[in-house]
């Protein structure tokens, strides 16, 4: 069901955990299957993600996406991180199974709402970038109703 790399980055997560005084910080969730991803950045003056950090509370899948992602943004500068998408991250971990694409969803929402929240303290705007949603299904929700 999962690929060698979705199991990899399960079994073995790249930068796990917190920055304190994190440049900026995004929390993102999915009230459907509970997940909850948190990402930490830390950007330099010259708007480089020099270390990046995340705790996600879900399933394996969850916690792959979260890791991988991570590991697309660092040491980029944020307007690359912006290009990170979750197409980039399933196809870095070799896919995911459909029911778990939205996984990959709330990697790219979490880095999103991170930088969101810089920009916020840093009070620049960030092409491409709009405001988080908390709930990454709210938009989903109202296509099915159609």
């Amino acid at each position: 069901m999962y690929t060698e790399k979705v199991m990899d980055h399960f079994q073995n997560p790249r930068n796990m955990g917190e920055i304190e005084n994190a440049s900026g910080v995004g929390t993102v969730g999915n009230a459907k299957c509970g997940d909850i991803m948190r990402i930490y950045l830390d950007i330099d003056e010259n708007q480089i993600i020099q270390d990046v950090k995340f705790k996600t509370f879900g399933c394996g899948a969850a916690v792959a996406t979260s890791s991988m992602a991570t590991e697309l943004v660092k040491g980029k500068n944020i307007q690359e991180a912006m290009e990170v998408t979750n197409k980039a991250v399933m196809e870095a971990l070799d896919g995911l199974p459909p029911v778990k694409v939205h996984c990959s969803l709330l990697a790219e929402e979490a880095i999103h709402a991170a930088l969101w929240d810089y920009a916020e303290k840093h009070d620049i705007k960030i092409e491409g970038l709009e405001k988080p949603k908390s709930d990454i299904h709210e938009d989903e929700e109202e296509e099915e109703e159609y």
